[in-house]
């Protein structure tokens, strides 16, 4: 599941749970379904940074003391 996919699906099981009215047993399945999506999201970003991050270094500028 894309990223993208995993936030429209986490905020529709938060908008669920906000609003309540659910049975136990389904409070606590979208509960722990919403804690996977969440952990997935949190790991994409994580990746994303580390992958933004040795790009940053590939292209680094030389300072101006290397020139």
């Amino acid at each position: 599941m894309k990223f993208e996919e995993s936030m429209q699906k986490l905020l529709a099981i938060t908008a669920q749970l906000e609003e309540g009215g659910l049975e136990l047993e389904d409070a606590i399945r979208l509960y722990g379904e919403g804690a996977k999506l969440a952990e997935n999201c949190k790991n994409e970003l994580e990746q994303a940074k580390l992958t933004v991050s040795e790009y940053s270094k590939q292209q680094s500028v030389p300072d101006r003391t290397e020139i």
